[in-house]
């Protein structure tokens, strides 16, 4: 087997809440009207494995994501925030509570924050409230604090429908929104969002040339995917990338509401599968969150299965190199039930059409 869990992850994604103050029509989670949250004990079980790593790696992120993790409270997750040492904190939010006193709560404590919107009114649509009129205007309202009190953010974007006729007003928004970074992302279909779009392939790609070509007419903030391509394309050139080794995984664990872990795809968090099981690795509170990881081999069925899927990859797909084999909750959510499957709708619109995209882009103006 070529893939292999790192010893110890970057990052650490934590579900303080289900609950959600959205009713997004692409959202996966299935308990996001529910209001489920940690218990301060999970937290303290969690900072018992993630201070050591801090302290060999710095720089070492947790990261507060939902449901809607503003939903907890500032009093709750400002004391499951307490046990840690030495890490970054960071949030991602939909903005609808942003208020002065989040904004004090952010600054206070240093947490960086990113924002969910999609883009100008017509694009972010899909984000609704749980009565189903549209977000909109509360998460610019949001938004807005941020700027005013000056409080950096960086943003994430669900593309729905990749229309490269948009993509410089879709870029342009974001230039004028006041974001550091973007972060874009093609819809999916995974948890029980199972009817996502499948935009064309070719019309997937002319998107990211044409949000290429705005970038590079105004470099004003970084764009998440377009790094990764340039990011590819100097370790080709420089001849560092490396073919029939050992490839080394982020393990990335999500730690749920209730202590269960879930590796590498936070997306699969909190569903079960009659063949697979709940996906968890096990529970910080009866194992330590560093044994989970590791003993992550014997502890998750589901990891050899997906080991198969991205060695497949690697022997039949152009673009491995790149992708790297793809993610395991895209690969279950759309090859129906399997994590041994190959190439994925998400591959071929995020991943393939991005490369190919950025890729005709420098192409078309290196002549």
């Amino acid at each position: 087997m070529f893939v292999r869990l790192a010893a110890i992850p970057k990052a650490v994604i934590m579900q303080p809440t289900t609950l959600c103050s959205l009713d997004c029509r692409y959202c996966y989670l299935p308990f996001r009207k529910v209001n489920h949250r940690m218990p301060l004990e999970v937290a303290a079980m969690v900072a018992a494995s993630v201070n050591p790593w801090a302290a060999l790696q710095p720089g070492f992120e947790v990261v507060w994501h939902g449901g809607e993790p503003l939903t907890a409270g500032r009093s709750l997750l400002g004391a499951l925030m307490e046990p840690f040492e030495g890490v970054t904190h960071t949030l991602q939010t939909n903005a609808t509570l942003v208020d002065d006193r989040w904004c004090d709560f952010f600054e206070e404590r240093g947490v960086g924050v990113g924002v969910s919107i999609d883009g100008p009114a017509d694009m972010n649509r899909n984000r609704a409230s749980l009565g189903g009129r549209p977000a909109h205007d509360r998460i610019i309202r949001g938004i807005g604090r941020l700027r005013e009190r000056g409080v950096p953010f960086s943003a994430i974007a669900v593309v729905s429908d990749p229309d490269p006729a948009r993509a410089a007003e879709f870029y342009r928004f974001f230039v004028d929104l006041g974001c550091d970074v973007l972060g874009v992302n093609v819809e999916e279909q995974e948890g029980v969002h199972t009817r996502a779009s499948e935009p064309d392939p070719g019309r997937a790609a002319q998107w990211w040339v044409a949000l290429t070509d705005a970038w590079r007419a105004d470099p004003a903030i970084r764009v998440r995917e377009i790094d990764r391509v340039l990011t590819f394309a100097s370790a080709v050139l420089e001849d560092r990338i490396a073919t029939n080794t050992v490839q080394v995984w982020d393990p990335l664990p999500t730690v749920a509401y209730d202590g269960g872990v879930v590796l590498v795809s936070p997306e699969l968090a909190g569903f079960t599968d009659p063949r697979l099981g709940d996906f968890t690795t096990g529970n910080v509170l009866s194992t330590p969150l560093d044994v989970l990881l590791a003993e992550a081999e014997s502890r998750t069925p589901w990891l050899a299965e997906f080991q198969r899927g991205v060695d497949s990859c690697r022997t039949s797909c152009s673009f491995f190199d790149f992708c790297g084999g793809g993610h395991p909750a895209n690969r279950y959510f759309e090859h129906g039930g399997r994590m041994d499957g190959t190439r994925t709708t998400y591959c071929t619109t995020a991943k393939i059409a991005l490369l190919e995209g950025v890729t005709a882009h420098v192409n078309a103006h290196s002549n």
